[in-house]
């Protein structure tokens, strides 16, 4: 499962948290949610604190999305790993 929270944004763009596992029917279901965002906000971000698991459709959901320029925030050491990221 995975939760989708909307946050509104103060000046910098839309946040979207999400809580659990961005796995199977999720990742269209996440997908859909960016496109409806991006439409009408240019600037959007992701909040993967919460998010326990990607797999790799989620995964190739994630780098589809930051070539759309949207932000990647808080993603667990096991999250960055999977995606191929730093963390400092």
């Amino acid at each position: 499962m995975l939760k989708i929270e909307r946050i509104t944004g103060d000046g910098d763009g839309l946040l979207l948290r999400l809580a659990g596992r961005l796995i199977g029917a999720w990742v269209p279901e996440l997908a859909s949610e960016c496109d409806r965002a991006l439409a009408r906000e240019p600037r959007l971000s992701l909040d993967l604190a919460a998010v326990s698991f990607v797999d790799g459709a989620g995964a190739d959901l994630l780098h589809a999305l930051t070539r759309r320029n949207v932000t990647l925030l808080h993603c667990s050491p096991f999250v960055a790993e999977h995606l191929g990221m730093r963390t400092s």
